[in-house]
């Protein structure tokens, strides 16, 4: 089985018959679906009610049960707690945030942040270089992410192995680690190895995570950052193909191979 754990809905009318059938035929069997932005990410109003972006994300996961809708939250706005019960109500199963204009640390996110974890709800961080077209992306540099030690019981992953930043990346990953053991820290973190990465660096940046030492077996899982409207299926199978001959390079058994490609997002997401 192969999930992608990264795909954009944008507005518009939903297909997931099509969507699926893209996904079919590049050999991918599901995935995580993360709904329309919201406004503070566009910069503009144009952007649908939280209502409707969830209405968005749900009629695209319809096309199967493979298919998890995720709901993308600024969690410094006003109602942001309302959000997240609205979202938990109609059952999502995580949520998404960019931190384009504050910091992981900030109160107003923390806030939020707890919320969702005392729903037992994961979240996915976009973390690394932000190609949005505005000065934001030491927002998501992946040292800042050290804030979320302040959640108790947080599950997160933090996406594009934080390019370029993948060795402050690894390094963030394995200080958590060491607090879950040492200091009993009740905080996992994942990472989702989207690119990101250009395929110059791709080797390297698969070869420091999976060789550095840490546990990161049950904690990595891939995704392409491609859009449910159009699912760009050959983009997600060269991704697929080039990781797979990489970490087979790198001696990634099959088991590992395994998870990463599928039974490790069910895992984040917590519907295994």
């Amino acid at each position: 089985m192969i999930l992608d754990g990264h795909i954009h809905i944008e507005l518009g009318d939903p297909d997931p018959a099509d969507l699926v059938a893209r996904m079919a035929a590049s050999g991918v069997d599901g995935g995580l679906l993360i709904s329309p932005e919201p406004a503070s990410f566009s910069g503009t109003l144009k952007t649908a009610s939280p209502a409707e972006r969830l209405d968005s994300v749900f009629a695209w996961a319809s096309g199967s049960d493979l298919l998890y809708p995720v709901y993308w939250i600024d969690p410094t706005e006003s109602d942001a707690l309302q959000q997240v019960d609205l979202a938990l109500s109609r059952g999502v199963v995580g949520f998404k945030v960019i931190c384009d204009h504050f910091y992981p640390g900030d109160s107003r996110a923390l806030h939020t942040f707890r919320a969702v974890a005392e729903a037992g709800k994961p979240m996915l961080f976009h973390s690394g270089i932000l190609w949005d077209g505005k000065p934001s992306s030491n927002f998501s540099r992946p040292a800042n992410f050290e804030a979320l030690l302040q959640v108790r019981g947080l599950r997160f992953a933090l996406a594009h192995i934080s390019w370029p930043w993948v060795d402050e990346c690894i390094a963030v990953y394995g200080k958590l680690g060491a607090a879950r053991t040492r200091e009993a820290a009740d905080i996992e973190m994942f990472i989702d190895t989207t690119p990101g990465t250009p395929p110059i660096y791709r080797k390297e940046a698969l070869t420091k995570l999976h060789t550095v030492g840490y546990d990161v077996a049950h904690n990595v899982f891939f995704g392409s950052d491609t859009h449910a409207n159009a699912y760009n299926g050959d983009y997600a199978k060269q991704w697929i193909e080039r990781d797979r001959a990489i970490l087979t390079d790198i001696g990634l058994d099959t088991a590992a191979m395994d998870d990463l490609f599928g039974g490790n997002l069910k895992r984040f997401l917590g519907v295994d």
